[in-house]
Protein backbone atom coordinates (compact mmCIF):
# COMPACT_ATOMS: atom_id res chain seq x y z
CA UNK A 1 0.00 0.00 0.00
CA UNK A 2 1.40 3.71 -0.65
CA UNK A 3 1.35 6.04 1.94
CA UNK A 4 -1.43 8.04 0.89
CA UNK A 5 -3.60 5.44 -0.27
CA UNK A 6 -7.13 5.09 1.74
CA UNK A 7 -10.43 3.75 1.87
CA UNK A 8 -13.47 5.22 1.31
CA UNK A 9 -13.84 7.05 4.43
CA UNK A 10 -10.13 8.70 3.59
CA UNK A 11 -8.31 6.20 6.39
CA UNK A 12 -5.84 3.80 5.78
CA UNK A 13 -6.24 0.23 6.49
CA UNK A 14 -4.22 -0.29 9.79
CA UNK A 15 -3.05 -3.54 8.75
CA UNK A 16 0.12 -2.28 7.14
CA UNK A 17 3.34 -2.17 9.27
CA UNK A 18 6.08 -2.34 6.80
CA UNK A 19 7.55 0.77 5.07
CA UNK A 20 9.25 0.97 1.71
CA UNK A 21 12.85 0.19 2.36
CA UNK A 22 13.79 2.65 0.01
CA UNK A 23 11.82 5.40 2.33
CA UNK A 24 14.07 4.33 4.67
CA UNK A 25 16.97 3.98 3.91
CA UNK A 26 16.60 7.81 1.70
CA UNK A 27 16.16 9.18 5.12
CA UNK A 28 18.26 7.15 7.78
CA UNK A 29 21.17 7.84 4.76
CA UNK A 30 19.93 11.54 5.53
CA UNK A 31 20.23 11.51 9.50
CA UNK A 32 23.69 10.14 9.18
CA UNK A 33 24.69 12.56 6.90
CA UNK A 34 23.71 15.13 9.28
CA UNK A 35 25.22 13.77 12.12
CA UNK A 36 28.36 12.30 10.53
CA UNK A 37 29.02 15.00 7.74
CA UNK A 38 32.96 14.04 7.50
CA UNK A 39 33.26 11.36 9.32
CA UNK A 40 33.11 10.35 12.84
CA UNK A 41 36.15 12.46 14.41
CA UNK A 42 35.65 10.42 17.73
CA UNK A 43 35.16 7.10 16.81
CA UNK A 44 37.39 6.66 13.64
CA UNK A 45 40.45 7.89 16.06
CA UNK A 46 39.78 6.63 19.09
CA UNK A 47 38.34 3.01 18.70
CA UNK A 48 41.20 0.55 16.83
CA UNK A 49 39.48 -0.93 13.49
CA UNK A 50 39.88 -4.54 14.37
CA UNK A 51 37.25 -4.53 17.44
CA UNK A 52 33.67 -5.35 17.33
CA UNK A 53 30.96 -4.39 19.02
CA UNK A 54 27.80 -6.37 20.60
CA UNK A 55 24.97 -3.98 21.95
CA UNK A 56 21.34 -4.48 23.25
CA UNK A 57 18.95 -2.79 22.96
CA UNK A 58 17.00 -2.33 26.33
CA UNK A 59 13.70 -0.64 27.17
CA UNK A 60 13.78 1.56 30.53
CA UNK A 61 10.09 1.97 30.39
CA UNK A 62 7.10 -0.23 29.40
CA UNK A 63 6.15 0.37 25.87
CA UNK A 64 5.05 -0.31 22.30
CA UNK A 65 7.77 -0.66 19.79
CA UNK A 66 8.09 0.92 16.62
CA UNK A 67 10.95 1.88 14.34
CA UNK A 68 12.39 -1.39 13.96
CA UNK A 69 13.77 -0.77 9.78
CA UNK A 70 15.28 2.61 10.70
CA UNK A 71 16.83 0.82 13.67
CA UNK A 72 18.38 -1.82 11.69
CA UNK A 73 19.10 0.53 8.62
CA UNK A 74 21.37 3.13 10.51
CA UNK A 75 23.53 0.51 11.65
CA UNK A 76 23.82 -1.45 8.05
CA UNK A 77 24.20 2.25 6.30
CA UNK A 78 27.24 3.01 8.81
CA UNK A 79 28.43 -0.24 8.02
CA UNK A 80 27.11 -2.95 6.03
CA UNK A 81 29.27 -5.90 8.09
CA UNK A 82 26.74 -4.90 11.09
CA UNK A 83 23.96 -7.61 11.84
CA UNK A 84 20.92 -6.30 13.85
CA UNK A 85 18.51 -9.36 15.54
CA UNK A 86 15.39 -8.02 16.97
CA UNK A 87 13.63 -10.20 19.46
CA UNK A 88 10.48 -7.72 19.93
CA UNK A 89 8.61 -6.20 16.35
CA UNK A 90 6.92 -3.85 15.46
CA UNK A 91 3.94 -3.17 17.04
CA UNK A 92 4.79 -5.57 19.98
CA UNK A 93 4.44 -4.23 23.45
CA UNK A 94 7.45 -4.67 26.17
CA UNK A 95 8.22 -4.61 29.23
CA UNK A 96 10.87 -2.28 31.47
CA UNK A 97 14.36 -4.49 31.33
CA UNK A 98 13.08 -6.27 28.36
CA UNK A 99 15.67 -6.66 25.27
CA UNK A 100 14.80 -5.48 22.22
CA UNK A 101 17.56 -6.16 20.09
CA UNK A 102 20.90 -6.99 19.40
CA UNK A 103 23.64 -5.09 16.91
CA UNK A 104 27.01 -6.92 16.25
CA UNK A 105 29.64 -6.31 14.16
CA UNK A 106 32.86 -3.56 13.86
CA UNK A 107 32.65 -1.45 16.62
CA UNK A 108 33.80 2.31 14.93
CA UNK A 109 29.94 1.63 12.69
CA UNK A 110 28.19 0.47 16.03
CA UNK A 111 29.15 3.76 17.33
CA UNK A 112 28.76 6.40 14.80
CA UNK A 113 24.68 4.41 13.90
CA UNK A 114 24.05 4.62 17.97
CA UNK A 115 22.70 7.77 18.07
CA UNK A 116 21.09 8.13 14.79
CA UNK A 117 19.52 4.93 14.91
CA UNK A 118 18.22 5.68 18.79
CA UNK A 119 16.70 8.93 17.75
CA UNK A 120 14.34 7.15 15.42
CA UNK A 121 13.04 4.30 17.65
CA UNK A 122 12.84 6.08 20.81
CA UNK A 123 10.71 8.59 18.61
CA UNK A 124 8.47 6.00 17.07
CA UNK A 125 7.89 3.94 19.81
CA UNK A 126 7.23 7.08 21.97
CA UNK A 127 4.21 7.21 19.52
CA UNK A 128 3.23 3.98 19.19
CA UNK A 129 3.34 3.93 23.07
CA UNK A 130 0.63 6.97 23.44
CA UNK A 131 -1.59 6.13 20.33
CA UNK A 132 -1.94 2.67 22.59
CA UNK A 133 -2.77 4.31 25.73
CA UNK A 134 -5.66 5.99 23.31
CA UNK A 135 -7.05 2.83 21.78
CA UNK A 136 -7.29 0.95 25.11
CA UNK A 137 -8.67 4.37 26.51
CA UNK A 138 -11.63 4.08 23.73
CA UNK A 139 -11.90 0.01 23.67
CA UNK A 140 -15.24 -1.38 23.35
CA UNK A 141 -16.72 1.65 22.49
CA UNK A 142 -16.07 1.40 18.41
CA UNK A 143 -14.44 4.44 17.94
CA UNK A 144 -11.74 4.61 15.74
CA UNK A 145 -8.32 6.43 17.07
CA UNK A 146 -6.92 8.25 13.89
CA UNK A 147 -3.71 10.30 13.42
CA UNK A 148 -3.66 14.06 11.66
CA UNK A 149 -0.91 15.72 9.47
CA UNK A 150 0.15 17.62 12.64
CA UNK A 151 4.05 15.63 11.86
CA UNK A 152 7.77 16.45 11.90
CA UNK A 153 8.20 17.79 8.45
CA UNK A 154 9.38 14.73 6.21
CA UNK A 155 8.97 11.95 8.86
CA UNK A 156 5.48 11.47 8.38
CA UNK A 157 5.33 8.13 6.62
CA UNK A 158 7.25 6.92 9.74
CA UNK A 159 5.40 8.77 12.51
CA UNK A 160 2.36 7.41 10.89
CA UNK A 161 3.76 3.99 10.42
CA UNK A 162 4.06 4.39 14.46
CA UNK A 163 0.63 5.06 14.65
CA UNK A 164 -0.43 1.50 13.14
CA UNK A 165 2.09 -0.32 15.53
CA UNK A 166 0.07 1.67 18.49
CA UNK A 167 -3.44 0.38 16.67
CA UNK A 168 -3.98 3.58 15.61
CA UNK A 169 -5.53 4.33 12.00
CA UNK A 170 -4.29 6.62 9.54
CA UNK A 171 -6.15 9.79 8.13
CA UNK A 172 -5.38 11.25 4.65
CA UNK A 173 -1.48 11.29 4.41
CA UNK A 174 -1.78 15.09 3.00
CA UNK A 175 -3.44 17.77 1.49
CA UNK A 176 -3.33 15.80 -1.83
CA UNK A 177 -5.15 12.74 -0.64
CA UNK A 178 -8.44 13.90 0.26
CA UNK A 179 -11.03 17.08 0.15
CA UNK A 180 -11.36 18.48 3.52
CA UNK A 181 -13.29 21.71 3.67
CA UNK A 182 -11.91 23.15 7.05
CA UNK A 183 -13.19 26.46 9.15
CA UNK A 184 -10.89 28.92 7.41
CA UNK A 185 -11.94 27.65 4.14
CA UNK A 186 -15.62 28.50 5.01
CA UNK A 187 -14.84 31.65 6.24
CA UNK A 188 -13.18 32.68 3.11
CA UNK A 189 -16.21 31.40 0.72
CA UNK A 190 -18.67 32.84 3.48
CA UNK A 191 -16.67 36.29 3.15
CA UNK A 192 -16.91 35.93 -0.88
CA UNK A 193 -20.79 35.81 -0.36
CA UNK A 194 -20.37 31.87 -1.45
CA UNK A 195 -23.26 29.57 -0.52
CA UNK A 196 -21.68 26.80 0.96
CA UNK A 197 -24.16 24.13 -0.31
CA UNK A 198 -24.19 25.00 -3.23
CA UNK A 199 -19.99 25.19 -3.44
CA UNK A 200 -19.91 21.91 -2.01
CA UNK A 201 -21.98 20.21 -4.41
CA UNK A 202 -19.99 22.03 -7.63
CA UNK A 203 -16.57 20.98 -5.87
CA UNK A 204 -17.62 17.50 -5.39
CA UNK A 205 -19.45 17.14 -8.91
CA UNK A 206 -15.31 18.17 -9.60
CA UNK A 207 -13.50 15.63 -7.91
CA UNK A 208 -11.63 12.78 -9.39
CA UNK A 209 -13.92 9.63 -7.92
CA UNK A 210 -12.74 7.99 -4.62
CA UNK A 211 -11.43 10.84 -3.05
CA UNK A 212 -13.14 11.21 0.13
CA UNK A 213 -15.32 14.25 1.06
CA UNK A 214 -15.17 15.92 4.51
CA UNK A 215 -16.45 18.71 6.19
CA UNK A 216 -15.39 20.86 9.47
CA UNK A 217 -18.42 22.32 11.50
CA UNK A 218 -17.66 24.07 15.07
CA UNK A 219 -21.36 24.52 15.61
CA UNK A 220 -24.13 22.38 15.45
CA UNK A 221 -26.53 24.68 13.49
CA UNK A 222 -23.70 24.28 10.73
CA UNK A 223 -24.76 20.86 10.14
CA UNK A 224 -27.42 20.85 7.86
CA UNK A 225 -25.71 22.92 5.35
CA UNK A 226 -22.92 20.71 5.59
CA UNK A 227 -25.07 17.17 4.87
CA UNK A 228 -26.82 19.51 2.00
CA UNK A 229 -23.61 20.18 -0.03
CA UNK A 230 -22.86 16.21 0.22
CA UNK A 231 -20.32 16.00 3.24
CA UNK A 232 -19.31 11.80 3.64
CA UNK A 233 -17.67 12.85 6.57
CA UNK A 234 -18.38 15.65 9.07
CA UNK A 235 -15.42 16.85 10.83
CA UNK A 236 -16.86 18.02 14.86
CA UNK A 237 -14.40 20.45 15.81
CA UNK A 238 -14.19 21.20 19.47
CA UNK A 239 -17.81 20.45 20.44
CA UNK A 240 -18.50 19.33 24.03
CA UNK A 241 -19.35 15.83 24.95
CA UNK A 242 -22.93 17.23 25.07
CA UNK A 243 -22.88 18.87 21.74
CA UNK A 244 -21.25 15.66 20.25
CA UNK A 245 -23.81 13.55 21.43
CA UNK A 246 -26.59 16.30 19.87
CA UNK A 247 -24.76 15.84 16.68
CA UNK A 248 -24.19 12.45 16.48
CA UNK A 249 -28.29 11.90 16.88
CA UNK A 250 -28.94 13.98 14.19
CA UNK A 251 -26.58 13.10 11.64
CA UNK A 252 -27.54 9.35 12.16
CA UNK A 253 -26.59 7.48 9.07
CA UNK A 254 -25.84 10.30 6.13
CA UNK A 255 -22.33 10.87 7.12
CA UNK A 256 -19.34 9.32 8.70
CA UNK A 257 -19.18 11.51 12.54
CA UNK A 258 -15.41 12.36 13.06
CA UNK A 259 -14.93 14.06 16.18
CA UNK A 260 -11.58 16.66 17.26
CA UNK A 261 -10.22 19.58 19.37
CA UNK A 262 -8.72 19.23 22.53
CA UNK A 263 -8.93 15.57 22.71
CA UNK A 264 -6.67 13.98 25.69
CA UNK A 265 -6.35 10.70 27.70
CA UNK A 266 -8.67 12.21 30.65
CA UNK A 267 -11.72 12.92 28.14
CA UNK A 268 -11.43 10.58 24.75
CA UNK A 269 -13.34 8.12 26.58
CA UNK A 270 -16.12 10.25 27.29
CA UNK A 271 -16.04 11.73 23.74
CA UNK A 272 -15.98 8.02 22.21
CA UNK A 273 -18.91 7.09 24.03
CA UNK A 274 -20.76 9.88 22.19
CA UNK A 275 -20.97 7.48 19.35
CA UNK A 276 -18.86 9.50 16.74
CA UNK A 277 -16.93 6.84 14.26
CA UNK A 278 -13.20 8.25 14.62
CA UNK A 279 -11.36 10.55 16.92
CA UNK A 280 -8.41 12.77 15.51
CA UNK A 281 -5.65 13.07 18.53
CA UNK A 282 -2.67 15.39 16.94
CA UNK A 283 -0.87 14.77 20.18
CA UNK A 284 -0.48 11.71 18.88
CA UNK A 285 2.34 12.56 16.67
CA UNK A 286 3.05 16.15 17.83
CA UNK A 287 3.60 15.89 22.07
CA UNK A 288 4.55 11.94 22.03
CA UNK A 289 7.88 11.79 24.72
CA UNK A 290 10.45 9.28 23.14
CA UNK A 291 10.22 6.19 25.18
CA UNK A 292 13.55 5.55 26.95
CA UNK A 293 15.22 2.70 25.27
CA UNK A 294 18.97 2.84 25.95
CA UNK A 295 22.11 0.63 23.64
CA UNK A 296 24.67 -1.06 25.90
CA UNK A 297 27.52 -2.05 24.30
CA UNK A 298 30.33 -4.69 25.40
CA UNK A 299 33.67 -4.69 23.19
CA UNK A 300 35.39 -7.74 22.04
CA UNK A 301 38.51 -8.15 19.57
CA UNK A 302 37.84 -9.53 16.32
CA UNK A 303 39.20 -13.35 16.21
Amino acid sequence: MTPGSANRDGLTPHDAKKIDQKLVDAKVAEALAEDAPTGDVTADTIIPADLTATASLMAREAGVMAGAQLFEAAFRLSDSRIQVTFEISDGASFSAGERIATVAGPARGVLTGERTALNFVQRLSGIATLTARYVAAVSGTGARILDTRKTTPTLRVFERHAVVCGGGTNHRFSLSHGFMAKDNHLAVLAAGGKDLSVELHRVKAELSPGIPFEVEVDRLDQIDAVLDGGAEIILLDNFSVADLAKAVTHIGDRALKEASGGVTLTTVRAIAETGVDTIAVGALTHSAPALDLGLDIALAPVD
